[in-house]
């Protein structure tokens, strides 16, 4: 486990991403049919175990059916970028979402294809926005990513195209196919040249605070957020959303990464975005990822409070403690990527020092992410069942 004390100076985010993106992302996604909010748990049992006051776990293991918080940004995009491109090929500025979702401009959009890189979950939205919109998806993903999440993909109608190598080659392979057959890329992460798109991703994800605080109502606001690395685009999107609903009352930030992919945590410990080259893949395959968004890092870098890396070993168990669900806890079904908070928590117990240095203890009301339920069914039940 490292750990590294950021020192922020709590920066307003506005110029990176205005805060109307976030009203203009719940106002669409709520009118979606089957929305719903996504359940915000309180785990008082697992968190006496892990030496804390509470935890709040929102729970988007059933998110439209996609079973992660993805399901808000790539979809949401698809359907933002659409819009955008009919009301300029049109000259008709009141097209709207339920317009396009319909079918309605199925013509003018038959040769109109997306793209992006994926570790399973963002492609997965991406290809349920397009095939909501009746357009053409190619999804890219690397050889660490399984067969029964590509599946995934193919039954939404999108078309998979494996890449040798990791997450960062095969976004390599998008960005050069994209422009060889003027396709539109829909990425989750941010780079020279490609800010715009992501932005909509990111303000797709903040439907989650929006719901948090509402869930919320008058419990205090939780002392610690704990949110998954990555790339850093949901980190960012949350960390600039709760500063813009909570202001000076937000909570600390802590980001926590895979040991092996700890691309935001080497960005802050040197003051600038830097590459980490992936030699080994974390359990936690839906933050293997090696360049951090550069929109995300623009936030984080001046207002995430620590950053943590930790190692695959409590990964399993932590599935586990939240499937058994301690005391009243309910059962909470949480994939890889979604237990990375938990499985910190657990690390810590044996790292007091750093646990100080994070001020967490039996007063901290911790807020998580459970960012994703059983996207591998397979590899869940055998990590469950112990198999």
């Amino acid at each position: 486990m490292q750990h590294f004390k950021n020192n922020p100076n709590y920066q307003n985010t506005d110029n990176v991403i205005s805060p109307s993106l976030f009203f203009q992302a719940y106002e669409s996604i709520k009118n979606w049919s089957d929305y719903q909010p996504s359940p915000l748990h309180k785990l008082k049992g697992l968190a006496t175990e892990l030496g804390l006051k509470q935890i709040y776990y929102k729970d988007e293991s059933e998110r439209f059916g996609l079973k992660s918080f993805k399901a808000l940004g790539g979809s949401y995009a698809v359907i933002h970028i659409l819009r955008e491109h009919l009301r300029v090929l049109l000259s008709d500025k009141s097209i709207g979402d339920d317009d396009i979702r319909s079918g309605k401009y199925a013509d003018q959009l038959k040769h109109f294809t997306v793209v992006t890189a994926t570790d399973g979950n963002h492609g997965r939205s991406v290809a349920w926005g397009a095939q909501q919109c009746g357009i053409n998806c190619m999804i890219y993903m690397h050889k660490g990513v399984s067969l029964s999440r590509a599946i995934a993909v193919e039954l939404l109608g999108a078309k998979v195209v494996w890449v040798d190598g990791n997450y960062d080659d095969s976004l390599f392979q998008v960005k050069r196919d994209a422009i060889e057959n003027e396709w539109h890329i829909i990425s989750d992460t941010s780079y020279d040249g490609y800010t715009y798109v992501p932005k909509f991703v990111m303000a797709g994800y903040t439907v989650m605070t929006t719901e948090i605080a509402n869930q919320l109502d008058d419990e205090q606001i939780p002392t610690h957020i704990i949110l998954q690395g990555g790339v850093g685009g949901l980190a960012g999107a949350i960390c600039a959303h709760v500063a813009m609903i909570w202001g000076e009352q937000r909570p600390k930030i802590i980001i926590v990464e895979p040991e092996t992919a700890d691309c935001l945590l080497q960005s802050a410990k040197c003051g600038k975005p830097k590459m980490v080259h992936i030699k080994e893949e974390t359990l936690m395959g839906g933050l293997s990822c090696g360049e951090v968004s550069l929109l995300g890092w623009d936030i984080l870098k001046n207002n995430a409070d620590d950053f943590v890396s930790i190692s695959d070993k409590n990964v399993k168990a932590a599935m586990c403690l939240l499937a058994l669900g301690l005391g009243d806890d309910p059962s909470v079904e949480a994939g890889e990527s979604a237990v990375a908070a938990v499985a910190m928590l657990m690390e810590l117990k044996e790292r007091a020092a750093i646990k100080t240095e994070l001020g967490l203890d039996e007063n901290s009301r911790v807020l998580l992410i459970g960012t994703e339920g059983a996207t591998d069914k397979k590899m869940y039940d055998e990590i469950i069942s112990g198999t």
